[in-house]
């Protein structure tokens, strides 16, 4: 299954079967979406059923993640989980939720599945850019508010009014939330990142600062679903452990919010522990705690879209350099000693006319495009041919 190409929800739709674990309810449900990293912002893992041929970037576990959290959530529901019913579901949801600008709901909705409408208006979900190469070139790319979007979604199933108003109060309670929990620490630069996350990936209000003040904790007193409570809690256990510690500031904001949204001491204690347990886990995975300059993030970002985008055309592309004989041996040459002057400009010239075939791979010969040769130079030696359409169901 790929995520990055057309019909990855209806392959998804296909593998559910496979999938053999059976959630008695939303509370079983809720901790593995903490435990695949999905309700913290960060997913760093996916469902054990699904086999992907490639490695994923963290946007494409969350797409995965996503749908795989709406389905599960809906299959609880009284309605027959099945797959098809799911998505008219979920595709009539966020239409109601308004999540995206009418002029793009338009664009969507003429002539196509249910299930093709959905994959892009997923992609409006999980991206915080609204085009390729702000994607490409922004290091932070992934929606972290996603599991807002379960927590609503529930809430639809049984009862869909007024449901775009909750979803700007689950907004507002977050974002406050966040905002104030880096408050009662001490700042560092993760601590900024994280802050830029969260308010980059809000949808339903702004981050404006008139949304920042304490009034916010008067709403923690109104009738909410206990799920919704417990992400809250979960998202300001997150913010004050990313540095691994808890100072005494950070404590009593934690357990005086949490009697607030209706916890006990003990269920504050256990839900720090489980936020504890997943950053041991996945620390060196998170991105935002990694703290390199700007122009290592800039080639560890292209180093992964490249990478992603030989693997996932591997087929054509071994295809077009098997016509260029010339061209394979100085790529051969190339990865076991340097090339001349002369040498690299006929790499550069081939390759040029090798990407022009194959429009994925166009944002090689965009103005500046050949510094990424060399991260495809180095990915040569990995080539190896694979399924074309990964996303085909088999009959």
């Amino acid at each position: 299954m790929n995520p990055s190409a057309s019909g990855w929800i209806d392959k998804l739709g296909s593998l559910t079967h496979e999938d053999s674990f059976v959630y008695s309810d939303f509370n079983s449900l809720y901790k593995k979406l903490k435990k695949l990293g999905f309700a913290y912002g960060m997913n760093t893992q996916i469902p054990d059923f699904l086999k992907p041929e490639h490695k994923l970037s963290e946007d494409e576990k969350a797409k995965i993640n996503l749908i795989y959290a709406l389905y599960k959530t809906f299959a609880l529901g009284p309605e027959a989980p099945d797959f098809d019913l799911f998505l008219k579901r979920v595709f009539t949801f966020y239409k109601d939720l308004k999540v995206s600008h009418s002029s793009f709901l338009n664009k969507i909705l003429t002539g196509r599945k249910t299930s093709a409408q959905l994959e892009k208006l997923i992609d409006s979900r999980v991206y915080l850019a609204d085009n390729v190469l702000s994607k490409t070139f922004n290091r932070i790319i992934t929606n972290s508010l996603l599991c807002i979007d379960v927590l609503l979604f529930q809430r639809y199933l049984v009862d869909s009014r007024d449901i775009r108003k909750h979803a700007e109060l689950l907004e507002y309670l977050a974002i406050n939330i966040t905002y104030h929990a880096l408050n009662s620490k001490e700042k560092s630069k993760s601590d900024a990142r994280l802050a830029e996350l969260f308010a980059s990936s809000l949808t339903y209000i702004d981050s404006s600062v008139d949304n920042f003040d304490g009034s916010y904790r008067e709403q923690l007193w109104l009738e909410r679903e206990i799920w919704e409570n417990h992400y809250l809690l979960d998202i300001a256990c997150m913010t004050v452990w990313d540095d691994k510690s808890l100072e005494y500031r950070e404590s009593e904001f934690i357990f005086g919010l949490g009697q607030n949204l209706g916890f006990d001491i003990k269920q504050i204690a256990e839900t720090l522990d489980e936020t504890r347990t997943f950053f041991i886990e996945n620390a060196e995975t998170i991105p935002f705690l990694k703290d390199t300059n700007t122009a290592v993030q800039f080639y560890d970002s292209m180093a992964k879209v490249v990478n992603k985008l030989i693997l996932r055309n591997s087929k054509r592309l071994l295809k077009e350099l098997s016509e260029s004989k010339e061209l394979v041996y100085l790529l051969s040459k190339s990865t076991m000693k340097e090339l001349t002057k002369e040498e690299k400009k006929k790499v550069s010239n081939q390759l040029m006319d090798v990407f022009k075939s194959i429009p994925s791979l166009a944002i090689f010969i965009l103005p500046g495009g050949a510094v990424l040769l060399p991260i495809f130079i180095k990915l040569i030696p990995k080539l190896l041919p694979s399924a074309f359409d990964e996303n085909r169901i088999e009959k």
